[in-house]
């Protein structure tokens, strides 16, 4: 079973390509500090990676 992780938006996306606002947005995250809870799979970590200059993740239960 993969782990579920809280993604949190902690810097704007102004200022940063339109490939990484994807990427942000499509995580399912729209304003700074919004947070979501995601299945820790290959694609999701691939997409945090991506963004991980923007984001804070922690590892759940």
């Amino acid at each position: 079973m993969t782990k579920r992780v809280r993604i949190t938006l902690v810097r704007s996306t102004i200022g940063q390509r339109e490939p990484v606002r994807r990427t942000v947005r499509s995580l399912g995250l729209r304003k700074l500090h919004s947070m979501v809870e995601k299945d820790g799979s290959p694609a999701v970590l691939g997409m945090v990676r991506a963004v991980s200059h923007l984001v804070r993740v922690e590892e759940l239960g």
